[in-house]
């Protein structure tokens, strides 16, 4: 039988730490679905397609090696997709107690719909610091990111737009 996991996340953009999380992840699971979420709750800068292409990208650039499949879900539960996949796993990054805070109610509840489980990855030190939330406000006030995120999602932010 397949182990087939998801990580899921807005990626907007995805980061340095984001990529850190699926190149692990790819190495653990046989088949690593990386999904693009709406998070209600923030504002998006990118839309959701660019973010998949970026993702893409980024992933073939570092050279990342798996069974990876990028796509999207907007409609209906996280736990949903999962089943629809045969998923049995999530995968989450880690950057801090607060993090923690956050994910623990949401994997206890999603184990409990679907015995979906959660595994937490920590990213690596270089990376812990860096959300995206981080990278957007550095970006739109012309600080350079480069530090911070893939190549292609560095290339795409420095390019300007009307």
């Amino acid at each position: 039988m397949s182990r087939i996991a998801v990580v899921p996340g807005s990626f907007d953009p995805v980061t340095r730490g984001h990529l850190d999380v699926i190149e692990r992840a790819a190495g653990i699971f046989d088949e690593l679905h990386v999904l693009v979420v709406h998070n209600p709750g923030k504002t998006a800068l990118l839309p959701i397609a660019q973010r998949v292409s970026l993702i893409q990208e980024s992933i073939a650039e570092a050279g990342i090696a798996g069974s990876i499949l990028v796509t999207s879900w907007s409609v209906g539960l996280l736990v949903d997709y999962c089943t629809d996949v045969g998923a049995s796993v999530l995968v989450k990054g880690i950057r801090s107690e607060v993090d923690v805070a956050y994910e623990t109610p949401m994997a206890i509840v999603n184990r409990d719909l679907a015995g979906v489980e959660t595994v937490f990855l920590l990213p690596s030190p270089e990376h812990s610091h860096v959300s995206s939330s981080l990278v957007r406000q550095v970006s739109s006030l012309g600080g350079d990111v480069t530090p911070y995120v893939p190549p292609a999602v560095a290339r795409f932010l420095q390019t300007p737009r009307d």
